[in-house]
Order: C-alpha cells, then structure tokens, then sequence
C-alpha cells in the first residue's frame, strides 16, 4: 500500500534510481515514456488527471480482485490514453512522480476517492494498493 511509510520510501527510492539508459526488462517504451504513464495513472487516481472514462469487459468487481491479488502479465494492457508517446523529459517526469504521489499520500485512505476511469468508484485502500503495485511493476520493468 503507497500509504505504508515504509512501501513509500522504497518506491522513492526506487524513482532516484531509475536512470535514462536503465536497461528496459520487457515492453517497448522508454523509461521515459513508463514515469509518464505511471504519473497519468497516479494523477487520475486523486482526479487530476484527464483520463475518460474506459470500461474493461471484465465486471469491475472482478478486474480489482485480479489486479490487487494476481501477478500481472509483462505487457497488461492499460487505459488507451495512458498509453506514451513520444518523449519526456526524464528529471521532470521523475519530480512529477515524486509531487503526485506526496499528493497522492495526503489523501486519508480511508477518506473519499475520486472515481477511476478504469475501475469506477474505488476506496483509497484499493487505490493505494494498486498504485503500489502500478509502480512496482513498471520498476520491476527497468530493473530497479
């Protein structure tokens, strides 16, 4: 969970060390273009974001279910508008990272969440888990 002081610090940690020539793992985007994907995602989840709305065919009780407690795919698919194109400036990517999910921590888990786009009305519990494990995996990616 993001708001775990501990889990938080790791990721952290994890951001400084991500580097513009860090090896990708698997998947085709840069490790630019993964801050700025994991930052949409990040930033909708507290409703700054500018994501529409997209339905998955799999009941939204069940793709949360999937998604907190099954290991994930190398290439999962993602909300089509969170998918980068182009580039991004590393370091900027990197501090925005850091601001959204100081941000993102502010929120009391237990307080109101924004809707998802992807996963409609959700708790902060269930979006502090999955950012947490968003982030972990795009890391995983480039082998930090």
């Amino acid at each position: 969970m993001l708001h775990d002081a501990t889990v938080r610090k790791s990721i952290e940690a994890r951001i400084d060390a991500i580097r513009g020539d860090s090896p990708r793992q698997w998947g085709s985007i840069s490790v630019y273009q993964m801050l700025w994907h994991v930052n949409e995602l990040l930033a909708a989840s507290i409703g700054e974001g500018t994501l529409p709305p997209q339905k998955s065919p799999i009941p939204a009780p069940i793709m949360r279910f999937v998604l907190l407690y099954m290991p994930w795919p190398k290439s999962a698919p993602t909300h089509k508008n969170a998918i980068a194109k182009g580039e991004h400036d590393l370091e900027a990517e990197r501090a925005r990272c850091k601001e959204l999910i100081a941000k993102f921590v502010s929120r009391p888990v237990d307080g109101d969440w924004p809707v998802d786009p992807s996963f409609g009305a959700v708790t902060g519990k269930f979006a502090s888990k999955f950012q947490a494990k968003h982030l972990d995996h795009h890391f995983r990616q480039f082998g930090t």
